[in-house]
């Protein structure tokens, strides 16, 4: 399927931006799914987040941990090596695989139900989804490639979620590039978005492992660095700077939104805003993101 909903002229970054927001749900609910944790504990991974490391690297294969922080970026480098190579003793990173996929296919039986997943809209938005992740590339994007390797599941509702996770690390990859080229570092990228207010930074700091003392030292870098003022709040020069990474984040992400048109895209968004809608007020993130016209990144 090539370019079905439209020209290319009429997809911009904005459009990136706005897939993003409003996909991401169908996709993030796998790190907080409790049958993927139950598939994962068969398997002798008991612990939460050796299992999230473990699943979502296993695309790549049993890699060392210096290849799960420089593709996740944002973690605490001692929080996974914690978990890797650990986890790849207890469970092989096919066995990840199946068990990742039964989990999400658990999770979202339990939350839309049979009927709606085996419905038109689905397999139409699994039609589409996988249009728009065959223009995505994958040199300079390693998490991508990983799960770009990997067989197209069925039925049409794994299709679509494989193909909604796929866009989603390609504009990850990207987003790590414009992190690095402006030099910005895991903990910092954290302290930054939390100063945006979006996220408190206290979910952020230790949902990634992040010790006071490394946050103190991060904050006091940023504010000598002009990002940060005396209290904490982003100056103009940060607020910019961060908007600039979030900007080039969309620009770079945009290219499978162009081959699959302006009205390709708003179709697939509003085909999967409902499905999205209903993840987010099932409460299986543990907390509610913004639910409207688009839905924040949950993850």
């Amino acid at each position: 399927m090539t370019n079905p909903g439209g020209p290319v002229t009429d997809v911009d970054a904005t459009i990136a931006h706005k897939q993003h927001r409003t996909l991401e749900p169908y996709h993030a609910v796998v790190y907080f799914s409790t049958e993927a944790a139950d598939a994962y504990a068969a398997l002798g991974i008991t612990e939460r987040q050796m299992g999230y490391f473990a699943s979502r690297a296993a695309p790549m294969g049993p890699v060392p941990a210096e290849v799960v922080i420089a593709t996740f970026f944002n973690f605490a480098p001692a929080e996974v090596r914690r978990w890797i190579p650990a986890a790849w003793a207890i469970a092989s990173p096919a066995q990840l695989l199946d068990a990742r996929l039964a989990g999400i296919d658990g999770t979202l039986r339990r939350i839309l139900g049979d009927d709606v997943l085996g419905g038109a809209d689905v397999a139409e938005a699994a039609a589409l989804a996988r249009a728009a992740a065959s223009a995505c590339r994958p040199e300079g994007r390693p998490l991508f490639a990983g799960h770009l390797s990997l067989p197209w599941p069925e039925p049409a509702h794994l299709e679509l979620w494989h193909a909604l996770t796929l866009l989603r690390e390609h504009r990850g990859d990207g987003h790590i590039a414009c992190l690095v080229e402006q030099d910005v570092n895991g903990c910092e990228a954290l302290v930054l978005h939390g100063a945006m207010g979006e996220v408190p930074a206290a979910i952020l700091q230790t949902s990634r492992a992040r010790t006071d003392d490394e946050w103190a030292d991060t904050i006091v870098g940023l504010q000598q660095r002009g990002w940060l003022d005396a209290e904490g709040a982003l100056t103009a020069a940060g607020r910019a700077a961060r908007q600039a990474v979030e900007d080039r984040t969309d620009e770079l992400a945009v290219a499978p939104w162009r081959h699959l048109g302006g009205s390709g895209c708003d179709r697939l968004r509003q085909l999967v805003r409902p499905l999205s809608r209903a993840i987010v007020e099932s409460g299986s993130f543990g907390f509610r993101p913004d639910a409207g016209g688009g839905v924040r990144n949950a993850e």
